[in-house]
């Protein structure tokens, strides 16, 4: 990982961060003080929702490894079809379990589509959906030039400074 990133950033201002899924070995530990490995997408769920519970202030960020590691790549659509509808149900007791100040936003680091003849990250758009107790319903964030974007608005979220990006939280905070 580059200097300067945002996990650098939180842990210098004591901000908590709990990486679920493989994110502690994507970012090589650094900026985290607790990783919790998945088996699966719903392990993931049921580890992010135990942080929840758990972390009272700070940063969870999970990655559901099965969209890219059992579908994407596999090209098998029906079983990434059936792990989205999975997240779909899995999606209401997360919504309860927030507090008022909580952010939630989902999003993946690349494509992976499984419905294209190759098996490697393809470059459509990724998803961006934000949402809290807090947050503004049903605001188009538009097309984001950079991924940076979601980095400035958990940093602005967290009151810490990274050097790039555009943040959105003004957008979605009501």
């Amino acid at each position: 990982p580059p200097p300067g990133m945002l996990l650098d950033s939180l842990q210098e201002s004591s901000v908590p961060v709990w990486a679920i899924g493989k994110i502690g070995e994507i970012f090589l530990g650094r900026g985290i003080c607790h990783t919790s490995k998945t088996r699966n997408n719903a392990d993931g769920m049921e580890k992010t929702m135990a942080a929840l519970h758990e972390l009272p202030e700070g940063l969870i960020f999970t990655n559901l490894v099965d969209f890219d590691q059992l579908y994407g790549h596999r090209n098998d659509s029906e079983g990434y079809a059936r792990a989205l509808e999975a997240v779909d149900e899995w999606l209401p007791g997360l919504r309860v379990s927030c507090q008022d100040e909580d952010l939630v936003i989902f999003t993946a680091d690349h494509g992976c589509d499984p419905t294209t003849p190759s098996t490697d990250h393809s470059r459509e758009y990724v998803p961006l959906l934000a949402w809290g107790p807090n947050a503004a319903v049903g605001r188009a964030l538009g097309t984001r030039e950079t991924l940076s974007d979601i980095g400035q608005t958990v940093a602005e979220n967290f009151g810490v400074h990274i050097a790039n990006g555009k943040s959105f939280l003004e957008e979605i905070v009501a």
